[in-house]
């Protein structure tokens, strides 16, 4: 079995400069000698149904995209509109869907780290260098660095981010359609108020993730 590489050492954990750069990373791997950098990252690790995503992008030197931020401090609009401008402009960008039924097998967070690696066999050309969101290792042989909040600190991560987000909310609007009393397209999956009511009205429906607590609970209290 593979066993993920330790953060490199390239990394320092608190670097002041990576506040004002959001390329700080990616110029540190490039210092390394790595040229194609990718940001990894996933949406809808708390939902009560759904899939979990992750992207991957590869960003070319000297981009801007000045928009692009933590997708969750964007609009919808906004997140919609950067969706094209990253595709357009990205050297390749993959995404990985996860399942909630696989969510369900072998925990969201197994399931987040796989719909990584997913991304990141899709993107062609294959990186050289990973920046991942978060503290845990995608698990593929690819020299690679964890960054907390690093949908924050780095622009190849929060494109990924955007990417993620904006493909997991198409779905949750499909599943809207298969199943409109739960208002998915709304609240997308997350535990809302309204959507935890109407999981006590109606039970959970075939997309909602079996083992999460609230579903979990209303799913014993029917059987």
């Amino acid at each position: 079995m593979f066993t993920p590489p330790e953060n490199l050492s390239l990394f320092p954990e608190s670097v002041s400069s990576s506040v004002c750069d959001p390329f700080f990373y990616e110029g540190l791997a490039r210092k390394a000698g790595y040229g194609l950098i990718a940001g990894v990252d996933e949406a809808g690790r708390g939902p009560l149904a759904g899939p979990v995503v992750a992207a991957a992008v590869i960003l070319p030197q000297g981009i801007e995209l000045a928009g692009v931020r933590d997708s969750k401090r964007m609009t919808a609009k906004a997140r919609e509109e950067a969706f094209v401008d990253i595709n357009r402009q990205a050297l390749g960008s993959g995404i990985g869907v996860v399942s909630h039924r696989h969510i369900d097998k072998f925990n969201i967070l197994r399931a987040s780290l796989e719909a990584m690696r997913r991304a990141v066999l899709a993107l062609d050309p294959q990186p050289e260098f990973l920046l991942v969101d978060g503290i845990n290792n995608v698990h593929l042989p690819i020299p690679q660095r964890c960054l907390k909040k690093g949908d924050q600190i780095s622009k190849s991560i929060s494109a990924a981010s955007v990417l993620a987000k904006v493909y997991r909310d198409r779905i949750m609007n499909s599943y809207h359609e298969r199943y409109p009393v739960y208002g998915f397209a709304k609240h997308k999956g997350y535990g809302t108020q309204r959507h935890l009511e109407t999981l006590k009205k109606y039970g959970p429906c075939p997309v909602h993730r079996l083992t999460f607590k609230g579903v979990l609970r209303v799913d014993k209290g029917k059987t």
